[in-house]
C-alpha cells in the first residue's frame, strides 16, 4: 500500500501548480531617466538600482504616458491611459480667488476631489484584480485615490485619504523611505507567515522635493557641481537608491527573491534647475523626454533573462505584464503589451501619451483638460498641442540625433508629420 501511495505521489507531483509569483512594484518620484549609474550618469551613485539592472531585463527606452504624477500613477495601477481612467490632473478646478491651501477647506472643491476618487474606482486596478487570485497587497508612498484600502483595493495601506487630516497625495504613506521601511518589512513577514502571495506598491516621495538629504550624502556631491540645488537633488537620488536596497535586501534575507517579480520605473522625469529648488523646462509636466522617459526594469529569477532592450516600452505595459505572469491574460480594456513577450514587444514600434492641465478644467471630460498628445514611432517623436489650452506649433524630432529635442523638424517634414498625426488620431482623437 505504501508503494502505491508513493507511485501516485510521483504521478501527481509534476502536475502540481507552481506557487504564484509575488510582485514588488517600485516607483521613483521625479527623477530624470539619465540620473542613474546604469544609465551612464557620471556622478549620481545608484549602486542598488545598478545591481537590480544587472539582474533584470532593462528597457532603456521606457516612457510614461503623462509627465504628472497622479495621472501617471493611475495608469500604472489600472493599465489604462488617462483619457480612459479619466484621472487626468492632480487636482479639481481651483475655485476663483482661492489658493490651493484655501481650496482644501472649500466644500465644493472637496466634493469634486471625492468625485475624482469615485471616477477612479470605476476602473479595474491591480490590487482588486489580484485579490481575486488570492493575493494580499500593501500600499506605501504616493497615493492620490482616497483611502488605499477602501478606494484602492489594497488589503493594507498607509494612506487614509481624509482631506480633513491632510489627505491628498499620500498623507501617512509619504513617511515611507524618509522615515524607514518598517511597514514594508512587517507586511512581508506577515505575508510569508500566512503563505500568501503578495503585491507591494512601494512609491516613496523620493527623490521628490523637499530635497533634504542626509548630510553624509550631500557632502559627496558638493564638489561635483557649482549648484547647491543640483547637489541636493543628486544626493536625494542616492538616498532613494538606499531605500530600494533595503527593500531588495529584505526580500533576499527572507528567502523571497526567487519567486518575486521586481519592477522598477519612475512616475515622471525631473531636470533640476541650477538656480532654484524647482524643475527646469522640458522636464516634469512637459511633453518632452525629460519629463516622459524612464528606464523600466523587470527582474524575475529563472524566468526573465537579464539584459538590455532598445525596444520601446510604456508604463501602460506594467499591468498587462503582471497579469500575464499570474493569470496568463490581461483585461480587454488594457492596450499595453506583456513586456515579457518578446514577439509582442518586437511587433510594437510606437508608444503614445498625453499631457493635461495640473488642475482639471472638467473632471469628467479628459479632452477638456488636454494640453498635448505625443507619439514616439521608432526614433521619430511628434508633439501636437491642443488649443485652446495651449498655444504653439506641432513639433517633430529625430530622437536618435537630437535626444534633448532642440531642433523642430516639422516645417521641413510635412509627410512625416501627416503620417504620425494619423497614428495619433487612430489612437485617440479628442
Amino acid at each position: 500500500m505504501l508503494r502505491l501511495s508513493v507511485f501516485v505521489a510521483l504521478l501527481v507531483a509534476p502536475c502540481a501548480r507552481a506557487a504564484p509569483p509575488n510582485v514588488v512594484l517600485i516607483v521613483g518620484d521625479d527623477q530624470a531617466y539619465t540620473d542613474y549609474g546604469f544609465m551612464g550618469h557620471p556622478h549620481v551613485r545608484t549602486p542598488h538600482l545598478d545591481k537590480l539592472a544587472g539582474e533584470a531585463l532593462v528597457y532603456k527606452r521606457g516612457y510614461v504616458p503623462t509627465s504628472l504624477c497622479r495621472a501617471s500613477l493611475a495608469s500604472m495601477i489600472t493599465g489604462l491611459y488617462a483619457h480612459q481612467h479619466r484621472i487626468t490632473s492632480n487636482d479639481p478646478p481651483l475655485p476663483k480667488g482661492l489658493t490651493g491651501a484655501q481650496a482644501n477647506k472649500d466644500a465644493g472643491y472637496l466634493k469634486l476631489r471625492d468625485e475624482m476618487v469615485r471616477i477612479f474606482e470605476e476602473s479595474p486596478n491591480l490590487p482588486k484584480l489580484l485579490e481575486k487570485e488570492g493575493y494580499v497587497s500593501l500600499q506605501v508612498g504616493k497615493w492620490w485615490e482616497g483611502n488605499a484600502c477602501r478606494c484602492g483595493g489594497f488589503t493594507e495601506g498607509m494612506t487614509h485619504g481624509d482631506p480633513a487630516k491632510g489627505g491628498r497625495h499620500g498623507d501617512e504613506g509619504l513617511k515611507i523611505g524618509r522615515q524607514g521601511l518598517q511597514p514594508v518589512f512587517d507586511f512581508l513577514d506577515k505575508a510569508q507567515k500566512d503563505k500568501k502571495p503578495f503585491f507591494v506598491w512601494y512609491a516613496p516621495m523620493m527623490p521628490h522635493t523637499p530635497h533634504n538629504p542626509p548630510e553624509r550624502l550631500l557632502k559627496v556631491y558638493k564638489d561635483k557641481t557649482k549648484s547647491e540645488f543640483v547637489a541636493k537633488y543628486w544626493a536625494m537620488c542616492e538616498w532613494f537608491d538606499e531605500t530600494v536596497g533595503d527593500v531588495l535586501n529584505k526580500l533576499e534575507k527572507s528567502g523571497l527573491s526567487e519567486n518575486t517579480i521586481v519592477i522598477y520605473l519612475h512616475d515622471n522625469g525631473w531636470i533640476q534647475d541650477e538656480k532654484a529648488g524647482v524643475y527646469a523646462p522640458k522636464s516634469k509636466r512637459s511633453p518632452y523626454d525629460g519629463g516622459l522617459r524612464t528606464p523600466i526594469l523587470i527582474k524575475w529569477p529563472g524566468k526573465v533573462k537579464p539584459g538590455t532592450s532598445e525596444k520601446l516600452a510604456s508604463s501602460i505595459d506594467l499591468a498587462p505584464t503582471i497579469l500575464h505572469a499570474i493569470t496568463g491574460k490581461q483585461t480587454k480594456s488594457m492596450e499595453g503589451v506583456n513586456l515579457l513577450d518578446a514577439q509582442r514587444v518586437a511587433a510594437r514600434d510606437t508608444v503614445f501619451g498625453e499631457i493635461f492641465e495640473h488642475n482639471a478644467i472638467d473632471i469628467t471630460k479628459p479632452s477638456a483638460n488636454l494640453q498635448y498628445r505625443w507619439v514616439v514611432d521608432g526614433h521619430w517623436k511628434l508633439i501636437v498641442p491642443n488649443a485652446p489650452n495651449v498655444k504653439g506649433d506641432v513639433e517633430l524630432y529625430d530622437l536618435s540625433k537630437d535626444p534633448t529635442e532642440l531642433t523642430n523638424l516639422a516645417p521641413k517634414n510635412a509627410d512625416k508629420v501627416k503620417e504620425l498625426t494619423k497614428k495619433l488620431d487612430a489612437w485617440w482623437k479628442p
